[in-house]
């Protein structure tokens, strides 16, 4: 692309980890801060916080306005899933005068639960004469975008199904806790009325698919059931006995007048067999797209972030969803 894109990383959690890593390794781009409120990565060299060996020049600070102030093209945010969490953190980036790419699930689409907000952030952007984006793999591609790419060849579309089923025990120990594998069915049930167990991102992709497709729904509604395990597994991280939780099953479905038009189903456990994305367009014609074995999660959000970066730099101002932003592998930037 030419002249080199100016980074700040926002946030060094596993995903903001993998996410410099990548970033390392694509030429014409420059890390050139870094922000994280953990004191234990604080005054570090970024190098030694994500795990490599030559130290980057840059040192990780909890001190978001200093950092805000470094000229950059884009910060990379991946701090926290709800919106309301890191309003306050986006807004400062963008006042700052910095493009913004958000790992933040709920911003991939907030156009329907949180029209306020998304108005107040699209102002901020526009004034500022930057571009906010949320995006990664789900929200973001594989249950939202990807069935509004597969329909550009229908002629009219009715209905739209889109299944995931994710062997969580290949995935990371925060998301294998985060499902509720190993807890009692009771616990899961507490943890879910609490809050604590859910993945994010099923309403806003439903959101983005029926608004994106024009299919009309009056209604999108969640639920989230465990999944029993039918025999014991172990992973790297976790024993899950028989009769124990497994994971979780999370569906949402929009209707119009009762009448299901999007069904999204997410089955996220430890031992999944046959883990696989499926994509059903039911229209003119009738399509079925299957991913075998699934879309690797970290993998994919973190390539979806980096890849979005050269295409946020050089977009419009103003909030834009995934729908908005056309994206692409980039070996070099």
């Amino acid at each position: 692309m030419g002249s080199t894109i100016r980074i700040i990383q926002y946030g060094i959690g596993p995903i903001g980890a993998a996410i410099v890593r990548l970033i390392t390794k694509k030429e014409n781009a420059e890390i050139v801060g870094a922000i994280d409120i953990d004191p234990a990565k604080a005054g570090q060299d970024l190098a030694r916080v994500v795990g490599l060996e030559k130290d980057l020049g840059v040192v990780v600070s909890n001190n978001a306005e200093e950092v805000l102030r470094i000229p950059a093209d884009i910060v990379v945010h991946s701090t926290a899933s709800y919106l309301t969490d890191v309003q306050d953190q986006l807004t400062r980036c963008l006042a700052a005068g910095h493009n913004v790419v958000s790992s933040c699930e709920e911003l991939s689409y907030p156009l329907r639960k949180y029209p306020e907000i998304s108005r107040t952030l699209d102002d901020v952007a526009k004034q500022s004469g930057v571009t906010l984006h949320g995006t990664g793999v789900n929200p973001g591609f594989v249950m939202d975008k990807l069935a509004l790419t597969l329909s550009s060849v229908c002629q009219s579309v009715e209905r739209v199904s889109v299944t995931r089923i994710v062997d969580a025990s290949k995935r990371r120990q925060p998301l294998q806790k985060k499902v509720g594998a190993g807890m009692s069915e009771k616990e899961f049930r507490a943890q879910v009325e609490a809050g604590r167990i859910k993945h994010h991102g099923l309403p806003e992709s439903a959101g983005l698919i029926a608004d994106g497709m024009n299919i009309e729904v009056d209604e999108i509604a969640e639920t989230i059931e465990p999944v029993i395990a039918t025999g014991d597994v172990t992973t790297e991280y976790l024993e899950v006995k028989r009769g124990e939780v497994a994971g979780v099953r999370q569906i949402c479905k929009g209707t119009l007048r009762g009448e299901e038009k999007l069904h999204l189903e997410l089955q996220m456990y430890v031992g999944a067999h046959d883990p696989a994305d499926t994509v059903r367009i039911i229209g003119m014609p009738d399509l079925t797209l299957l991913i075998p074995g699934g879309t690797h999660g970290d993998l994919a959000t973190v390539a979806a972030v980096v890849n979005a970066i050269p295409a946020v730099v050089q977009a419009q101002p103003g909030l834009k969803t995934v729908a908005d932003i056309p994206v692409r592998y980039y070996g070099v930037f």
